[in-house]
C-alpha cells in the first residue's frame, strides 16, 4: 500500500472512532489494519522532515490497538479503562513526536515506555487522594511491590529484604511502601458516631473557637473603646496627661514612678499619686459612657 493510500484509508478510520461506548471505539481500534515496516518508516520520515500531521495521524491509528491491550494490564487499579486508554494514547502521541525511523525499531517497541509512563503517572494521581508516590524511587516500588503482594500477601522480614534486594531500595522504605498500600482513603464528610469511633476529617479541621461573627463585633468594641479613651486623654490637663502617659501608657522598661514625677512637677509623690487616681477615676467614666 503507498503511503498516499495509507494517509487515505487511516484518514477515513477517525470519524469512527468518535464514539461515546468503550466498547465500540475498541472494536474500531481493532479494524484499523497495522502498518507495514516500511509503510511505517516512510511515513515517520515524512513526519520527521516535512511535519506531515496526516502522517501523524496515521501512525497514531494504527497503533491504538497497543495502546488498548496495555490498558488492560492496569485494571486491577480500579481506575477506568477510558481513561486509561485515553491516558495511553497521550503517551503514544509523545512517543509519534519523538521517533526516528532511522533507529531501525519498530514505533510500538519506541512507544511502550511512553505508553506506559502516562498511564502511571495517571493512576499516581488518582488511585488515592493523598499521593503514595512522589519521588522516582517510590513510583517504582508502587508497581513492583503491588505486584509482589498479589504473590506474597503480607510480607514477612525476609520477604521484605528480598523485595528490597531485588529493586534495589532500602527494606525500609520497602515496609513504607507497603503500609501505605494497605491504607486506604476515608471520606471528608463521613457519618459517624462517638460510640464507634469514627470521625469525619471535617470534624477534626472544625475550630469551634472561631466565630467571624464574635470577632467582628470584639473587633469594633475594642475600636470603641480606644477611641473613647484617646477622646478622653486628650481632655485631661497637660500635668494629668502627662501623668497618666507616663505611668501607664509607656513599656514597662519605660514606666516612671511616683518619685520621679513628683521632681519633675516639685511636688510630693502622695500628690502625684492623687492627681493619678483623680484622672484615672475620669477615663473610667468616659469609657463606660
Amino acid at each position: 500500500m503507498s503511503t498516499a493510500n495509507a494517509l487515505t484509508l487511516y484518514g477515513n478510520r477517525l470519524p469512527a472512532l468518535q464514539t461515546g461506548s468503550l466498547d465500540a471505539y475498541i472494536a474500531a481500534v481493532r479494524d484499523i489494519p497495522v502498518l507495514e515496516a516500511e509503510e511505517e518508516k516512510e511515513l515517520a520520515r515524512q513526519l520527521q522532515d516535512r511535519s506531515d500531521l496526516q502522517a501523524a495521524q496515521a501512525l497514531v491509528l494504527s497503533n491504538l490497538r497497543h495502546v488498548v491491550h496495555i490498558a488492560r494490564g492496569y485494571l486491577g487499579y480500579g481506575l477506568p479503562m477510558a481513561d486509561l486508554i485515553q491516558e495511553g494514547n497521550v503517551g503514544l502521541m509523545k512517543a509519534v513526536k519523538r521517533f526516528d525511523p532511522a533507529v531501525g525499531v519498530r514505533l510500538i517497541s519506541f512507544a511502550v515506555h511512553w505508553i506506559k509512563a502516562e498511564i502511571h503517572e495517571f493512576i499516581l494521581r488518582n488511585w488515592r487522594i493523598v499521593k503514595i508516590a512522589t519521588t522516582k524511587a517510590q513510583r517504582k516500588l508502587f508497581f513492583n511491590l503491588r505486584r509482589a503482594k498479589k504473590r506474597l500477601g503480607w510480607m514477612n522480614a525476609e520477604e521484605v529484604r528480598n523485595v528490597a534486594e531485588d529493586l534495589g531500595v532500602k527494606p525500609a522504605d520497602v515496609m513504607s511502601m507497603e503500609s501505605r498500600l494497605s491504607g486506604h482513603d476515608v471520606a471528608f464528610d463521613i457519618q459517624g458516631s462517638d460510640e464507634d469511633g469514627a470521625y469525619a476529617p471535617e470534624q477534626w479541621l472544625t475550630d469551634h473557637t472561631a466565630d467571624p461573627v464574635s470577632e467582628l463585633a470584639d473587633e469594633e468594641w475594642q475600636s470603641r473603646q480606644e477611641n473613647r479613651l484617646q477622646g478622653a486623654i486628650a481632655k485631661l490637663d497637660e500635668r494629668s496627661r502627662d501623668i497618666i502617659q507616663s505611668r501607664w501608657l509607656h513599656g514597662d522598661d519605660a514606666k516612671q514612678g511616683l518619685q520621679k514625677l513628683a521632681d519633675k512637677y516639685g511636688v510630693s509623690a502622695e500628690r502625684i499619686r492623687q492627681i493619678e487616681v483623680a484622672a484615672m477615676k475620669k477615663l473610667r467614666g468616659a469609657i463606660a459612657e
